[in-house]
């Protein structure tokens, strides 16, 4: 009996170190990619010749729009304010010469999706990237004192991510290629408290997304979910960006490099690398009050100090 017990420990600990192994080498792949872009310029362009891309109108949304534009896809962005889209649409033409269509939609609502359709029938979607979301309240809050939006979140991060899909990848799937990238955060990847809503709907996202990958990876199509943790846009009230806060080009430029990697990534090395150390951290701490507390005051103390700088 000691010696089966004694071989199974010896498995276990080989296995463990297996998985760890298999981390540090994908870990690895992510400083190569991160330094040397090996991505053909034209793989992008080969998914199909359009990119949809929700929530353009601000953000790491219209950062995805420049970006796929420049690798020479046409763009269909879908927004709900129709001025930005068009100052951006201009843009876009003027500048990369590809083609775009614009479409007013507000992801809160649930009786969108019909026109959507209408206008994307007969376009050859190659990509379509669900970053459309809402984060009810930038200040940390408990359930009871957030603003009363749940209907408009659940639409907004759920709901906007099935349906786009639905729409779309049943053309991917007959043309057997295509690409899909939900953005979901860093905070699905464990329960974030004060941010409740937020980071349940974007676990909604991941696991969604990664549970679709293994349906459809055999037909040639590829659905990655990103969990990207802090990122300077007008939803994050433009948080001061470091080396972990990344501008929405920074973060959209080297996502693009990882495409091929795997069901699953943060988005940038550097959210790669923040991941690993939050894991090591105890949940007992991280759903500790004096940590939420510290939470609350910091970025409460950032927002006096942004309309203070205003």
């Amino acid at each position: 009996m000691g010696e089966v017990f004694q071989e199974f420990f010896v498995f276990v600990g080989l296995l463990v170190c297996l998985v760890y192994l298999v981390k540090c080498v994908r870990f690895s792949r992510y400083i190569v990619l991160h330094f040397w872009k090996v991505l053909p310029r034209s793989f992008l362009q080969s998914m199909g010749q359009w990119a949809v891309v929700t929530g353009a109108g601000d953000g790491i949304g219209k950062a995805y729009s420049f970006e796929l534009a420049k690798h020479g896809l046409n763009l269909v962005l879908i927004s709900r304010t129709l001025e930005k889209l068009q100052a951006i649409a201009m843009e876009i033409e003027q500048t990369t010469g590809s083609a775009v269509k614009i479409i007013q939609a507000d992801f809160t609502k649930d009786d969108i999706y019909e026109n959507i359709q209408e206008n994307l029938e007969g376009l050859e979607i190659g990509i379509l990237v669900n970053n459309v979301g809402m984060l009810p309240d930038f200040l940390p809050r408990h359930f009871l004192d957030s603003p009363d939006e749940i209907q408009s979140v659940i639409h907004c991060n759920i709901t906007s991510v099935v349906k786009m899909t639905q729409l779309i990848l049943k053309h991917m799937e007959s043309r057997g290629k295509g690409l899909i990238l939900n953005l979901s955060s860093g905070s699905a990847l464990f329960p974030w408290p004060l941010y409740t809503m937020y980071s349940a709907s974007k676990a909604f996202v991941y696991t969604f997304s990664k549970a679709l990958q293994a349906e459809y990876k055999a037909k040639g199509i590829i659905i990655q979910v990103l969990t990207p943790y802090a990122v300077s846009t007008p939803m994050t009230k433009y948080l001061n960006t470091n080396v972990i806060t990344k501008t929405a080009t920074e973060f959209v430029e080297e996502s693009l490099n990882y495409v091929t990697e795997g069901d699953e990534i943060c988005g940038c090395l550097a959210h790669e690398t923040l991941k690993i150390f939050l894991t090591l951290i105890p949940s007992w701490a991280l759903y500790s009050s004096t940590f939420q507390k510290m939470l609350q005051n910091y970025y409460v103390d950032y927002l006096k100090q942004n309309i203070k700088d205003k």
